[in-house]
């Protein structure tokens, strides 16, 4: 016999130790009281949890977002946003100096669309009060009148909101003289050129026409009659929508709001120990981060040492019982 084919018989034969041996190693295994080393300990347990406990609550305090708003100097028509800034800015800031409205000229030969909108800042409600009256003489002066009037005072707030219709050819007159009412915050000024439209009207109307004027150097027919009224009243609609475009464009919509300006709010008090208050709120946050994220890891981690010692003790178990 090879001593290859001796170790494989050695493998394959099931050598099973008498009875009084397996006896011997049952009291033995019965006899034993102690405890079999843990693998799974709450101090191994607790070794791992608390730093990955402060690593979560860190990443949290550091990357929670900032509601603290940027930094703006403000200064009468816009923002400045930055810590830093010339000598000559520094100036300006310091000297602000009101510029003139912003309102182009209407055109002399073309038909526009023309709005405009105003927003002022006056010192107190009683401004606002005496801002509408003014705005309402100056629209009257200038050959105006006013579409709608709303306004809201208080005893420390108000505000107003116009909508005023200004002839076309005053209209840069009239934003100059609603701009001294109180200190410009914010303007705007649409102007939509209508005369590309009302060109092609005019050359569609042309063309209905000289269709019309054709129909009529037929001899009558009623089916001539039908076309020819039909021709009549398609030329009256587009002759009298292009004088309602003319008769609105003639004047210009100025929408003013007149208002005090928003009251500061009250500085919050933060008493000496606010900051142990932040500290316990973020720390309280983390734990449940903390909670929320490692209970099912610890639950996962105890059933897989649960399943595996089940498993040692049913092979032990099996080792014992083998015959």
């Amino acid at each position: 016999m090879s001593q290859r084919d001796l170790v494989a018989e050695l493998q394959g034969a099931r050598i099973s130790a008498p009875a009084e041996v397996r006896a011997r190693v049952r009291l033995i295994a019965a006899a034993d009281t102690t405890r079999a080393r843990r693998t799974f300990t709450w101090r191994r347990a607790l070794v791992i949890a608390v730093p990955v406990a402060a690593a979560i609550g860190a990443a949290i305090v550091l990357t929670r977002p900032s509601h603290s708003p940027p930094v703006a100097v403000p200064i009468e028509r816009g923002i400045v946003h930055g810590a830093s800034s010339s000598p000559t800015q520094r100036k300006a800031l310091s000297t602000p100096a009101l510029p003139a409205p912003l309102a182009p000229a209407p055109s002399t030969t073309r038909v526009q669309r023309y709005g405009a909108y105003l927003a002022l800042r006056v010192a107190d409600p009683d401004g606002v009060s005496a801002g509408v009256k003014r705005a309402l003489q100056i629209t009257k002066s200038l050959g105006g009148y006013a579409g709608s009037v709303h306004a809201v005072t208080t005893s420390t707030a108000g505000s107003a909101d116009l909508a005023l219709r200004i002839p076309r050819t005053h209209v840069q007159e009239a934003i100059a003289r609603l701009s001294a009412l109180g200190t410009i915050t914010a303007e705007q000024v649409d102007v939509q050129d209508l005369q590309t439209g009302l060109n092609a009207t005019d050359r569609t109307i042309a063309r209905l026409q000289r269709q019309l004027a054709a129909l009529r150097s037929q001899p009558p027919s009623d089916a001539n009659t039908v076309r020819i009224a039909a021709l009549v009243r398609q030329i009256q609609g587009l002759q009298r929508a292009e004088a309602a475009t003319i008769r609105t464009a003639r004047y210009a919509t100025i929408r003013l709001h007149l208002g005090t300006a928003a009251p500061k709010p009250a500085p919050a008090h933060h008493g000496p120990l606010h900051g142990l208050r932040v500290v316990f709120r973020w720390a309280g946050i983390g734990a449940v981060y903390v909670l929320a994220l490692g209970a099912p890891l610890l639950l996962a981690g105890w059933l897989v040492w649960i399943a595996a010692r089940t498993i040692r003790r049913r092979r032990e178990d099996a080792l014992l019982s083998r015959s």
